[in-house]
């Protein structure tokens, strides 16, 4: 699934005239056309509207005007972004056919720095889920093996830039949404701090956990990527003052001198050998390129996936309570209001979208709420605290990214359990609020891609990814 052009080369060669944006757009186009039956990874290609966007930066390039640093760049977004005039489903029977009457600022974004949109990409029914089988529209298939999931939530994304449909696109991450979608399909996957990305626009699942991210094939597209998305947004109220900021500067710089912790605590049960295999393999690729790397225990870590199944539907039965058959999204008819509205929401949503808000519900329900909920926050901060303790230690920490590579269709549907433990590795940084990536690095037993996971402390993005060049 190599071979592809990079999205920096793209822009470079859209800029400079030696290639138009609508010759790229064409080829990319052809790809979707020849493949996109089997793997699905579109809910909404958007053919038209990309060929005109692609007109305007050639028109621009001819003008003698820079259009940006993604000049022509084919890019697919997520279909729980916020695209105005077009579907925004986040796959779901409730929200089919609702068009946002405005972009999410990643959009706005994108397009200032000169992307074409291509479309929008399957994924798990309100980004709940971890192989794309919860999809109203039905299932993505991994382009590496198309009996097999691409992960998820965002599995569209990742399958779309693994298959070749764009270089790059965008996703969201709750609880390892980008990065364990990115390591089953073998591509670079990245969540940032949380705040560094404004989240205006992205249909909200779990508003403090939730943000918005590139895939890309390499390491230095995804950087490009996230220096474009990142700023403060005023439309944001978590948004942070300042993002990370020198992030492909930082490409170059190597690990040399730098201290990387192994967690103990992803290494051992749960975790498939061949997997922990490519792991200890990153480990020493990052030792002989002259980092010091040794375990670390971060113990809170075996909690998370416990607490993140409490906070994480407790906020989605809070967001998701707005889709009543009133505001937005489709309706069921019914005598009484309260009939249209349980009527509308049994319609609408699916299985597992209907478990996480009963989950949630009773978690934040008056006899259970300090129980569950309010012992959930306590271990969040627990984690917090553990990882502050790792990083006093070490610069960066390295994990698995996924439990496995990837799986076959309808291995784990029928038990909710074995599904959520997709999660196990990535759900403690986005608790932390912390950044974190999955890089590819080489095979597993089976054949298929195994991504390794880069963790850091918050804004420290241009560390990451400077470790994250070397394992590339």
């Amino acid at each position: 699934m190599t071979g592809f052009p990079t999205a920096v080369d793209i822009a470079s060669a859209v800029r400079s005239g030696d290639r138009t944006a609508t010759e790229v757009l064409s080829e990319h186009l052809a790809r979707i056309d020849a493949a996109e039956g089997e793997i699905h990874a579109f809910n909404t290609v958007t053919e038209e509207s990309a060929r005109a966007a692609a007109e305007r930066v050639d028109a621009a390039v001819a003008a003698g005007d820079d259009p940006g640093p993604l000049a022509g760049v084919p890019v697919a977004l997520k279909d729980n972004l916020c695209t105005r005039g077009v579907p925004t489903t986040c796959s779901s029977r409730i929200l089919e056919g609702w068009k946002p009457p405005y972009d999410a600022t990643v959009v706005t974004l994108l397009e200032r720095a000169g992307a074409v949109f291509v479309g929008k990409t399957n994924l798990d029914e309100f980004a709940m889920g971890s192989s794309t089988e919860n999809s109203a529209f039905g299932p993505t298939r991994n382009p590496h093996d198309p009996s097999r999931v691409p992960g998820g939530s965002s599995g569209g994304s990742a399958a779309a830039v693994a298959a070749g449909f764009a270089p790059v696109s965008l996703g969201s991450d709750t609880g390892g949404s980008i990065r364990q979608p990115a390591a089953l399909c073998g591509v670079v996957g990245v969540k940032p701090t949380y705040g560094a990305v404004s989240r205006m626009g992205l249909v909200a699942f779990g508003s403090s956990l939730d943000q918005i991210g590139p895939f890309a094939h390499t390491v230095s597209d995804a950087a490009v990527l996230l220096e474009v998305i990142s700023g403060h947004d005023p439309g944001d109220s978590t948004s942070l003052p300042e993002p990370p900021t020198g992030i492909s500067a930082a490409l170059d710089r190597g690990v040399e001198g730098l201290r990387i912790g192994l967690i103990a605590e992803m290494m051992g049960d749960g975790i498939a050998a061949d997997v922990t295999a490519r792991t200890r393999d990153a480990a020493e690729a990052l030792t002989a390129a002259g980092a010091t790397v040794e375990e670390v225990s971060v113990p809170a870590v075996t909690y998370g996936l416990s607490a993140y199944y409490l906070v994480a539907p407790a906020e989605a039965s809070s967001n998701l309570a707005r889709y009543d058959g009133v505001r937005y999204g489709n309706r069921v008819e019914a005598a009484t209001t309260g009939e249209m509205m349980e009527a509308t929401r049994t319609a609408g949503f699916g299985d597992e979208v209907k478990r996480r808000i009963m989950l949630g519900t009773y978690a934040l329900s008056a006899g259970y709420y300090d129980a569950f909920y309010g012992k959930a926050l306590k271990v969040r901060t627990l984690t917090r605290q553990d990882f502050d303790a790792a990083y006093e230690r070490f610069d960066l920490l390295l994990s698995p990214t996924s439990p496995t590579t990837a799986f076959a269709f309808g291995d784990k549907t029928a038990d909710p359990l074995a599904m959520y433990l997709n999660d196990l590795c990535t759900i403690p940084s986005n608790l932390a609020g912390h950044p974190a990536m999955s890089v590819p690095f080489g095979v597993g037993d089976d054949g298929l891609p195994v991504g390794v996971q880069l963790l850091a402390p918050a804004l420290a993005e241009p560390l990451m990814f400077s470790a994250a060049a070397v394992l590339e």
